[in-house]
């Protein structure tokens, strides 16, 4: 036995079945340990950012980590844009990434890099195995703080570690530390903010926007009379029959308008909200400056069990009543026509089937949906949450591999989705359930908006290079066709609903481009 097949039992006994991996030489040893175990399955991703990206969307649905599998420090550096995405959606992830053999790296061969440095910004734990020996300990504390902590983990793994030999020993799953427990004064605090009078607001994140945390968060904001807020967060249950969570809005003076009226703010899972940016003489808060904030549970808190104490610390019964969203989906009208983006946003409503996951990268084309999500069927929202652009395609792969039997729509922006175009391949190969829809304006049409909102209103030659993606136009289908996505190009709602709806119908990848104006 040696220190791979000692990592893959460590992975397996703790629950880590699927390994999203692009190796390369060093980490051959593993590979082969990989081969040996059928327990685990291993998914191949052609670039660094789909396998981030999947691990990411895999996690978020099944609720426990997956494995990656990187190359040096070259690997984890193309991954880690998407590995910014799941930190800020506090995903569990556990990476592997290979070095060189210890002995090696005194010779600066051509690979060597700082793997250390560069997995921190992105990681909330960084560990390296000494030898095989180590990779028990190394690997249960990689995987105990990828869930205590919520958040990514990357353990760097020897080449010599892998290779070397180790005595088989009976393992057990590892001990993972108890989640904190809130601070009764600042939960006292919270309660007497509602009982107050005061306007507030209880701004959630994180598994506080899950189905049954959320009910709980209804009968609050029923009792109390406080708002209900949500920023860029992992997982978010949507639809009829749930509680009302108003997204705050992206752009700024629309996000300071919608907050301007609170004098409390509650934070559960979720931070005081700021701006994506700077903008010259705006401010980088939205909440107003005389806002009391009480951050009553941070994500490491169990969020579900924040909330119930809560409720019960205002005296509210679990089964008291709350505001449902009321189902409206079949009442949606479908414009004949122009594929605009609210065109396509209205198809998609009205034909989202139940329990679907959407994926959520369309930026700037996202229409109405997020108007229209409280009164769909019941379903999971996938947003991008770091920011990151190239996450959507990667995002709805994993998201397929661990929610297997729910319908995947994706709803894709074609500039981020050319970064990660690769992640279509996996889907095919893989036969998953995915809708993936491209919104083709042939444009960075958000950084077009983000001219203006740095007061650039006209611009020229340079800036239109900078910002067009129409010289050449890309052809989405070709590309599917390439990579073994059967795909078809709606040029009005009428064929756009036709290749929707077949799409819903089937199993397996189909990707639609919408040809919007």
């Amino acid at each position: 036995m040696n220190g791979a097949d000692m990592l893959c039992d460590v992975l397996l006994v703790n629950g880590v079945d699927v390994c999203f991996a692009n190796p390369g030489t060093s980490e051959m040893h593993f590979v082969a340990a990989l081969d040996r175990k059928p327990e685990m399955r291993c998914i191949l991703g052609l670039s660094e950012g789909v396998v981030t990206g999947m691990a990411d969307g895999y996690a978020r649905m099944a609720d426990k980590p997956a494995a990656t599998l990187l190359h040096l420090g070259p690997g984890l550096a193309n991954g880690l844009a998407n590995l910014h995405n799941a930190r800020r959606a506090r995903t569990p992830i556990l990476n592997v990434v290979g070095d060189h053999a210890s002995y090696h790296l005194q010779y600066d061969a051509p690979l060597t890099s700082d793997i250390e440095s560069l997995a921190r910004p992105m990681s909330h734990w960084v560990g390296r195995a000494a030898g095989p020996t180590d990779i028990r300990r190394c690997t249960e504390e990689g995987f105990a703080a990828a869930i205590a902590r919520r958040g990514v983990s990357t353990m760097i793994l020897p080449a010599d570690a892998a290779w070397g030999e180790v005595t088989p020993e009976p393992l057990s799953r590892a001990t993972i530390p108890a989640a904190p427990t809130l601070d009764s004064s600042t939960l006292k605090a919270a309660a007497a903010a509602l009982k107050s009078g005061k306007r507030t607001v209880i701004i959630m994140g994180g598994r506080a926007l899950r189905e049954k945390p959320l009910e709980t968060a209804g009968r609050i904001a029923a009792a109390t009379g406080a708002a209900l807020f949500t920023v860029q967060s992992d997982r978010g249950a949507r639809g009829a029959g749930r509680a009302f969570v108003r997204p705050i809005p992206y752009n700024i003076e629309l996000a300071v308008e919608a907050l301007k009226q609170f004098e409390v703010a509650i934070c559960i899972g979720a931070q005081r909200p700021v701006t994506f940016f700077a903008y010259p003489g705006k401010p980088s808060t939205t909440l107003p400056p005389s806002c009391e904030v009480i951050q009553l549970a941070e994500h490491e808190h169990d969020l579900a069990a924040a909330l119930d104490a809560l409720a019960g610390e205002l005296s509210i019964k679990g089964d008291a009543n709350f505001a449902r969203n009321a189902f409206c989906q079949n009442e949606i009208q479908v414009p004949d026509g122009a594929l605009t983006p609210d065109a396509i946003s209205l198809a998609i409503a009205r034909h989202l089937p139940e329990d679907a996951i959407v994926i959520d990268e369309a930026l700037t084309s996202i229409g109405q949906y997020p108007a229209l999500a409280p009164g769909l069927r019941p379903h999971d929202h996938l947003p991008i949450t770091g920011g990151s652009i190239g996450i959507g395609i990667p995002l709805a792969a994993g998201a397929a591999i661990g929610a297997p039997d729910r319908k995947v729509v994706a709803l894709q922006a074609d500039g981020s989705g050319m970064y990660t175009v690769q992640g279509l391949w996996t889907q095919a190969r893989e036969n998953l359930d995915v809708v993936t829809i491209v919104f083709a304006n042939n444009a960075y049409r958000i950084l077009q908006g983000e001219m203006t909102n740095v007061g650039v209103n006209s611009y020229g030659v340079n800036a239109r290079k900078m910002l067009d993606l129409d010289q050449p136009k890309l052809d989405w289908c070709s590309l599917a066709k390439g990579l073994g996505v059967e795909s078809g190009r709606a040029t009005n709602t009428a064929e756009f609903v036709k290749l929707y709806t077949a799409a819903l119908s089937r199993k397996g990848p189909f990707l639609i481009e919408a040809a919007i104006v």
